[in-house]
């Protein structure tokens, strides 16, 4: 009997300053054990860093081989734009996000593929496996791997495998992507949210199995960290808004936690000290919450854990208060406009 042939594979990849990290984000996928064709296609945002000479000795040091790279211009540098522009630039039946600091794990392309074929799913994803190098990364990484720091979200602290609503980056079928138009580029921050939702409306597949991991390296600053989560909250905003049913506990925790704090403190100051036992129970639960999650960590790794951890809440709890409406109605607009 002869074996059917694996299909073909396309990776995509959206950059912008990824120099630290590219080329072994890139080499992950080429070392990949997995019989059929991939091929690589990078998206190059407006870089100030080496970014794009390191994109153009990946292509040409794969130039003519089983596995090339390939790489497109993103002049905007928005995530949803280089998507979109990496899927047009690609060519393979079967499409693999992955982002310029994410690490392929072993034989994760092959398990995505067979996984797509058994359950017979539009999208399959796994875990966002943050792990550090410097100290403060690794305590970012406990921070973004535990419940104290994104609740029970499986695709970052883990759990069984089943229909998710959403996943991390993603393994999808191309007609999929082609049916639904791509990634709405409004989305600057949740586009595989709002992907997976309006794949899920058309009644296809989203499937998380823990089978599936992605090393993810943590921003290297407390600044760059409240950046990434301040915008994490200001468009999980705008999901709320785009789709009213999809807002849960998880999400109003961080403002409930933000604005309960600064209650406090003022309330506190200008009538009671009674008012302080809010953020002083808030700091206590976080360092009580770090005493666990920092087990394993070097002491410095832990002294940095209550951080990185007050960083993620507060930034996010900001993001979501200060979210304009003007942003949710635009983007509600360019997605009622969408072509069917």
């Amino acid at each position: 009997m002869v074996a059917t042939p694996l299909p073909a594979v396309s990776v995509i990849m959206p950059v912008l300053n990824e120099e630290r990290h590219l080329r072994t984000a890139v080499e992950r996928i080429l070392e990949q054990e997995y019989d059929g064709a991939i091929e690589v296609v990078i998206a190059l945002g407006p870089s100030s860093d080496r970014t794009d000479e390191i994109a153009a000795q990946l292509v040409a040091e794969t130039a003519g081989t089983a596995r090339e790279v390939h790489t497109v211009p993103n002049p905007t540098g928005r995530t949803p734009a280089g998507l979109n522009a990496a899927i047009k630039g690609s060519r393979f039946p079967v499409v693999v996000r992955v982002d310029g600091h994410g690490l392929l794990t072993p034989g994760y392309i092959a398990a995505a593929v067979r996984l797509l074929d058994e359950r017979g799913a539009a999208n399959v994803g796994g875990i966002m496996a943050a792990e550090g190098e410097t100290e403060w990364e690794k305590a970012v990484a406990a921070a973004m791997t535990s419940r104290i720091g994104v609740g029970n979200a499986a695709f970052h602290t883990g759990g069984e495998a089943a229909p998710a609503e959403t996943v991390y980056l993603g393994v999808f079928r191309r007609e999929v992507l082609e049916q639904q138009g791509g990634y709405n580029e409004e989305f600057i921050r949740a586009q595989d949210w709002e992907l997976n939702y309006r794949i899920r409306q058309d009644g296809g597949l989203i499937w998380f199995t823990p089978e599936l991991k992605v090393t993810y390296r943590p921003r290297p600053s407390v600044r760059a960290l409240a950046k990434q989560y301040k915008d994490y909250g200001r468009w999980r905003r705008v999901v709320t808004r785009y789709h009213r049913g999809s807002v849960n506990l998880r999400y109003l925790a961080p403002p409930a936690a933000l604005l309960g704090c600064a209650a406090g403190l003022v309330a506190g100051v200008a009538l009671t000290p009674v008012a302080l036992v809010v953020p002083g129970g808030y700091a206590a639960a976080i360092l009580l919450g770090s005493l666990k999650e920092g087990r394993g960590l070097s002491a410095s790794a832990r002294a940095q854990l209550p951080v990185a951890l007050a960083t993620m809440h507060m930034s996010w709890g900001w993001g979501f208060l200060t979210s304009p409406r003007s942003l949710a109605r635009k983007v509600i607009a360019s997605t009622a406009s969408r072509p069917e």
